[in-house]
């Protein structure tokens, strides 16, 4: 610095320190930070956005700015903050090229807008349909399914545990003439549909491919997505059945079926949303998320599967959180990494292999039942970022969800942000419009070596399963959680109208299902019960169950293994079994999965 005389200690105390700490600025940066900045802050010291105190103040006192995730924040990025060997090419590359930065098309959303899709599901698949048909009609692009609590866990309605909660987080289905009434009049080969179901993904994605054929669609041209990810069951929302084991033969049966029959359905959506809505940071839902894409191809290829013959159906899912800049940064990042590793580690030589295709939705944990019509402005920001961060895939969340499902109103609001971003705001026209600013860049590198790191402690304890059975990312993203926590109680990070900004307001009027659904369901399987062939569906049990009970092995001539078990689902589903009678087929088999407390 100019004033050679001050001590060590001056300099790290000054508040202009960090302009010289870990960086390498221009002469002209020192000047304006010697003469401009230092008379400012002089004058004006900077002041933490939320109470002076924890992360809002450094080890000298000075203000501390961070994102969501409590990573620190400069007040100003110049060329100094990228790598002195900081080329274009290199970092960054053009649009529909790798390291694909700025996006996998070479023409961004002008030849194509992101899919508008809007998480529906609610009581039973009557009244779902009619809503999925109200979306479709207000110009939606694409259905999402969002099933109840039960049919998650793969119990019927009629189960004792299904009790209270039959169609209260989405929509009960429990068998395959209830996905018959939920796609009444919907032409599948027309839409797409991405069906968020884990555990039981295998049945429920034999119900939504017996339907299209039911409809006489090929197969070979129906597109969506099953979740199937069950690995961030273990980690973050626990809606599991069956073991790991178990569980991750499952998921790669689908791979191999689905890379045969329904080449253009993707087999998984490899989720970070609800890593991040446990109270992951960022960096944590990026890392955490890649990582069990990289179980999932580990596992597909220890069967003897060609990583260029299911990896172009591997899908991602990302939360879209109220930090702008951290959002597009790790979108950005996430793309880089996944070519990174399907070109390096696993050796894809198919383009569209390495190209990382991802779902965005906005962030539920940020919602508040709190004045909650605040809620179309925060996720309006989250859906503009999950747009300049190039998805291919969106849904908003509606403002009255931190309450109850949301009523048709507040789901229509939630579709037009997503319309007037595609058409009003101008975004859509240019590609990755940030793309080259020293803040972004500098977040990107971050985001994809912090991502890396996580990489290598998770390799050196053999892979993710052994990670979650250690309760690794289970720990971290806990301590993650109390920290943003213990955050917000002292109001170091703001949260209009909760922790500030609070007014008060009468309860807003919300969708309420009541137990008739259930009702209605019970009676439903008793009538489906005494009409179908028990005989049949018995056989088709116990056929499935004697494969389930084999170890698949991939065929010489490329054929479907012949204990995969996809087709016996589908033979069950085609006899009407039920959804909790398939499932119990398998915990006959595998058995359940009780976690281990971590301490």
């Amino acid at each position: 610095m100019a004033d050679i005389k001050r001590t060590d200690k001056q300099i790290a105390e000054s508040p202009i320190a960090d302009v010289f700490e870990g960086r390498h600025p221009s002469e002209s940066e020192k000047k304006w930070a010697e003469t401009t900045l230092a008379k400012n802050l002089e004058k004006n010291p900077e002041r933490p956005i939320g109470a002076p105190t924890g992360v809002n103040v450094d080890e000298h006192g000075h203000a501390r700015y961070t994102t969501i995730s409590e990573y620190a924040i400069r007040r100003l990025y110049t060329q100094a903050d990228l790598p002195e060997d900081w080329k274009y090419d290199e970092y960054l590359g053009y649009p529909g090229q790798p390291p694909y930065t700025r996006g996998i098309h070479a023409s961004g959303y002008r030849g194509k807008l992101f899919t508008m899709r809007q998480f529906s599901g609610f009581a039973s698949p009557e009244e779902t349909n009619e809503r999925y048909k109200y979306l479709l009609t207000h110009g939606g692009t694409g259905l999402s399914v969002a099933f109840d609590l039960p049919t998650l866990m793969g119990y019927d309605s009629d189960h004792p545990f299904s009790e209270g909660e039959v169609g209260k987080c989405g929509v009960a289905i429990d068998s395959l003439e209830d996905m018959e009434i939920l796609f009444n009049g919907i032409d599948l080969e027309n839409v797409t549909t991405s069906m968020t179901i884990n555990s039981p993904a295998s049945v429920l994605w034999a119900m939504y491919l017996v339907v299209a054929e039911k409809q006489k669609t090929d197969w070979k041209k129906i597109s969506g997505t099953i979740q199937n990810d069950i690995l961030k069951e273990y980690i973050a929302q626990k809606e599991y059945i069956y073991p790991p084991a178990p569980s991750m033969r499952l998921v790669v049966d689908t791979f191999e079926f689905g890379s045969k029959f329904t080449p253009r359905f993707n087999t998984i959506s490899i989720s970070g949303y609800h890593i991040r809505e446990a109270g992951s940071t960022a960096l944590q839902e990026l890392a955490f998320t890649i990582y069990d894409g990289v179980e999932y191809v580990e596992w597909a290829r220890r069967r003897g599967l060609d990583v260029d013959e299911f990896g172009p159906r591997l899908s991602f899912f990302f939360n879209a959180h109220n930090d702008f800049f951290e959002e597009l940064a790790k979108y950005r990042a996430a793309r880089k990494i996944w070519y990174r590793l399907m070109k390096d580690r696993f050796g894809a030589k198919n383009e569209r292999t390495r190209l990382m295709r991802f779902h965005t939705q906005t962030a539920g944990v940020s919602l508040t039942a709190q004045q909650p019509m605040n809620n179309i402005a925060r996720v309006a920001i989250q859906a503009l970022a999950a747009v300049l961060g190039g998805t291919q895939s969106l849904h908003t969340d509606a403002h009255d969800e931190a309450l109850a499902l949301p009523t048709a109103d507040a789901a229509r609001i939630a579709l037009r942000t997503q319309q007037i971003i595609a058409y009003e705001s101008g975004v859509t026209q240019t590609i990755d419009p940030l793309g080259g600013s020293y803040f972004l860049e500098r977040l990107t590198l971050d985001m994809e070596k912090g991502a890396f790191d996580y990489f290598d402690k998770m390799d050196a304890m053999g892979g993710m399963v052994k990670a979650i059975e250690r309760g690794y990312p289970q720990k971290e993203i806990a301590e993650a959680s109390y920290q943003y926590q213990r955050a917000v109680e002292n109001r170091e990070k703001i949260i209009v109208g909760v922790n500030d900004f609070a007014i008060e307001e009468p309860s807003p009027e919300i969708l309420y299902i009541d137990e008739s659904v259930a009702r209605a369901q019970s009676e439903k399987l008793k009538r489906l019960r005494k009409r179908r062939s028990n005989d049949e569906v018995r056989r088709c049990l116990d056929a499935l169950k004697k494969a389930a009970a084999q170890a698949p092995q991939v065929k010489p001539d490329g054929s479907i293994s012949d204990a995969n078990t996809m087709p016996y689902i589908i033979a069950a589903v085609r006899a009407y079994a039920t959804v909790g009678e398939i499932c119990d087929a398998l915990r006959e088999v595998y058995g359940t999965y009780e976690e281990a407390s971590i301490t």
